[in-house]
């Protein structure tokens, strides 16, 4: 068991794409003085866009990881430490919120705000030298962005306790894909309009909160997220992992996931139909002028768009129920199989035919 958890953890950092440094590395040092210069400096404050990545380490990924998959299918909400290092935002560590949420919504309440005062003078005791510098929350079942909500919440972070970063992570895709869903976000100043404002990478939002991702998709920005970790965070990495890894064999993707795959099929077809009422050769030709050709072909495109979002979301929902089944076939030979040569046919057999539907 300890060498299969081992092998996990080896596995999990390969693909989150974990760099190992040195814990002499100057990421862990923290210089008193860069850090209060750059906040007298505030260069953020002069150019929106400033900050370029957000780097997280090993230590508080899992641990937000951990407190997002225990709430599904609530949001939770919890708050980082960590400094400045140039244009990057580092992550140091991370720690959860006592707060109320919904599937849509989490708010940070007294009781909330009491229990972080309370942390951070804590953390200042035991010699913590990094601030608050960040807050995440999950986004159980549609993806990492940031609501309506969720950009008013970091608005006011920045305008009163800048510098500050979102974290947002999808629990549920988590489970299902195996690598942590996860973005990093800040907001633009009020009334500011990106220049050449860049289609971001697509994701699969459900139906129901396209609107809401439209509307308040230029008023952020995305920050390249880097996982790092040190050869002495293994000891405190191994005993999160140990929680994480236990849970993860307790649990299947196609039982713990199954509400989250049903909306997703029920999401799929919705955006099918609509996809469907769109397309031109369900409408009545008529014959078009010269003018008229220009709109077409834009018609044309977007209906091509909306049904090619429609299939990259029918393939990632059966790469991911495949990824289920695969994980309930291996753990039932680890746990459940005898082994004599029958059984071992059958494994096989049974691999095989999961395999065939991914290949």
């Amino acid at each position: 068991m300890a060498s299969s958890s081992s092998t996990a953890l080896k596995t999990f950092s390969l693909e989150n794409d974990i760099l190992e440094v040195s814990p002499q590395d100057e990421i862990y040092k923290y210089d008193h003085e860069a850090n209060k210069i750059i906040l007298r400096e505030e260069p953020w404050k002069k150019e929106p866009g400033y900050f370029k990545s957000c780097k997280i380490s090993a230590v508080a990924l899992i641990k937000m990881v951990i407190h997002a998959r225990s709430g599904v299918p609530w949001e939770i909400m919890g708050m980082m430490q960590g400094k400045v290092v140039g244009n990057s935002i580092v992550i140091m560590d991370s720690f959860a919120l006592p707060v109320q949420g919904t599937e849509t919504r989490v708010n940070a309440g007294e009781e909330a705000n009491a229990y972080m005062v309370e942390y951070v003078s804590a953390s200042e005791m035991t010699d913590r030298k990094e601030h608050l510098l960040g807050w995440y929350h999950s986004h159980p079942g549609y993806g990492c962005w940031l609501s309506g909500i969720d950009v008013s919440t970091q608005k006011t972070y920045q305008q009163f306790q800048d510098p500050f970063v979102a974290v947002v992570i999808d629990p549920n895709r988590t489970i299902s894909a195996g690598k942590v869903d996860i973005g990093a976000f800040r907001t633009y100043p009020e009334g500011y309009t990106p220049p050449n404002a860049a289609a971001s990478e697509y994701q699969s939002i459900p139906l129901n909160k396209i609107e809401d991702f439209g509307v308040h998709a230029n008023q952020y920005y995305t920050l390249d997220v880097e996982i790092f970790k040190s050869t002495l965070d293994t000891e405190l990495l191994s005993m999160l992992w140990n929680k994480y890894w236990i849970n993860t064999l307790s649990q299947s993707p196609l039982i713990s996931n199954r509400a989250y795959a049903a909306s997703q099929l029920a999401d799929l077809s919705q955006k099918l139909a609509k996809a469907q009422s769109a397309v031109s050769s369900t409408r009545a030709q008529v014959p078009k002028l010269k003018d008229d050709k220009g709109k077409e072909k834009e018609e044309k495109k977007k209906e091509d768009n909306q049904l090619l979002k429609s299939v990259k979301d029918s393939a990632k929902i059966t790469a991911e129920a495949q990824h289920g089944l695969i994980a309930q076939v291996l753990k039932d030979i680890l746990f459940s199989s005898r082994p004599d040569a029958a059984a071992a046919l059958q494994i096989d057999s049974r691999l095989d035919s999961v395999m065939l539907g991914v290949e």
